[in-house]
């Protein structure tokens, strides 16, 4: 049985395992061309806004655009049901606020008269996507699709081997660790018995010369 130190190596690695799972599949390209939802989500269909249901329209129509302008709004595929929380900044990888700002490539609202075009980057299901749309500012809904995002799923994959790498050198680490234990308790028990062996065959002379 493994001592308590070894058992605390253990679990380390485990949860170090669960604190820094993937963020993306090791196939995402595979995953995108062939898995059912993102084939229906990567043809144009109708959107809508699906914040703040429970307010008037007028109301829903201004905070719709304050949403836009300061980087994210709600929307869902109405075919589907699935709702996403997007952002739309310059930089949405990037843990610096400065570089995480709307920009127009994102947010545009001169490109088409009482519509705004808008565009989010962010990871579905493991998969670096892109979702681009328009939304009419009066109706509060339009048209959107995902398409794959091969420039940052190339990043991701990177990240992910060397993230898997990290995770097997700590795997193979903690094993040397532990067979260095083992290997230690049983030099610890062979010594132990050699000298349990060592006191039985002394204690018949030491028994004969004191009943001398």
């Amino acid at each position: 049985m493994l001592s308590f130190v070894a058992n605390t190596l253990c679990c380390e690695v485990v949860e170090n395992r669960h604190r820094k799972m993937p963020r993306v599949v090791s196939d995402q390209r595979a995953k995108f061309d062939n898995d059912e939802l993102f084939r229906k989500l990567s043809r144009e269909s109708e959107i809508k806004y699906t914040g703040f249901r429970d307010r008037p329209q007028e109301e829903r129509q201004i905070r719709f655009q304050t949403e836009c302008r300061e980087g994210h709004a709600d929307i869902a595929f109405v075919a589907t049901g699935t709702n996403l929380q997007l952002s739309f900044i310059a930089n949405a990888w990037s843990d610096k606020p400065e570089d995480r700002i709307p920009t127009r490539d994102f947010v545009d609202f001169d490109r088409e008269p009482g519509k705004v075009h808008l565009k989010s980057q962010f990871i579905m299901n493991g998969v670096c996507v892109v979702w681009r749309g328009w939304v009419d500012l009066n109706r509060l809904d339009g048209v959107g699709s995902l398409d794959y995002d091969s420039e940052r799923a190339q990043v991701e994959d990177a990240l992910l081997r060397e993230q898997i790498e990290r995770y097997n050198r700590r795997i193979r680490e903690f094993e040397e660790r532990q067979r260095q234990y083992r290997e230690e308790q049983e030099r610890r028990a062979e010594a132990e018995a050699e000298a349990r062996r060592r006191g039985t065959e002394q204690s018949p002379s030491e028994t004969s010369g004191s009943s001398e």
